[in-house]
């Protein structure tokens, strides 16, 4: 995201709902992957899991940006 659209979000996080769900969703997965990338060696697992992360972390990226689109038009 670039830096307009994260000033929109702090903008306007409060006020939607739904805004401020896909945003800590986004943050708490950013969270769960940076701890995974932390460690030197992923099992087979982890790394499945690390995918299944960065996917789900994409959607809600997607889905913010799509709740900016509307305030910006």
């Amino acid at each position: 995201m670039d830096r307009a659209e994260i000033l929109l979000i702090e903008q306007i996080v409060h006020q939607d709902a739904e805004l401020q769900k896909h945003v800590n969703e986004h943050r708490k997965l950013k969270g769960m992957l940076e701890a995974l990338n932390r460690r030197r060696y992923l099992m087979p697992e982890e790394q499945i899991e690390r995918k299944n992360l960065q996917k789900r972390k994409l959607r809600e990226k997607e889905k913010i940006i799509r709740i900016l689109d509307k305030y910006q038009t």
